[in-house]
């Protein structure tokens, strides 16, 4: 069994409230559950309204699997225009082992599976 987590730090569009941004997190999260059965909460950046950190988990048998998921979520979250994906962060653990991170499972990163996207946005 693996278990592949993605966690996500976004800046957010026009959004000038706490509110706004429940209104544009709460859809995001709902359609990654529905359309890619995974599980999905907003995991940091609470109090801030213009920015937000969404994590993600899949399990599957085969690694293969959690990454060909996660890689379809991160390329459905890029690709919302009302959002700037800044970074993302992969972690992959098996139910055999101590918690791992395969580099070549995330594009030969051996950084902890951290891939910057964007400039440094505040």
């Amino acid at each position: 069994m693996f278990v592949g987590t993605l966690r996500f730090d976004l800046l957010l569009g026009d959004v000038r409230s706490l509110k706004q941004k429940r209104g544009v997190i709460r859809p995001v999260i709902a359609e990654l559950r529905r359309r890619f059965d995974v599980a999905v909460a907003e995991v940091g950046q609470l109090d801030l309204y213009r920015r937000s950190e969404i994590g993600v988990v899949v399990v599957a048998a085969d690694i293969r699997r959690c990454v060909e998921v996660l890689d379809l979520v991160e390329r459905h979250v890029a690709e919302r225009p009302e959002i700037e994906l800044l970074s993302a962060r992969r972690r992959f653990h098996s139910d055999e082992d101590d918690p791992h991170v395969f580099p070549e499972a995330i594009g030969g990163t051996d950084d902890g599976g951290t891939r910057e996207r964007g400039g440094t946005h505040g």
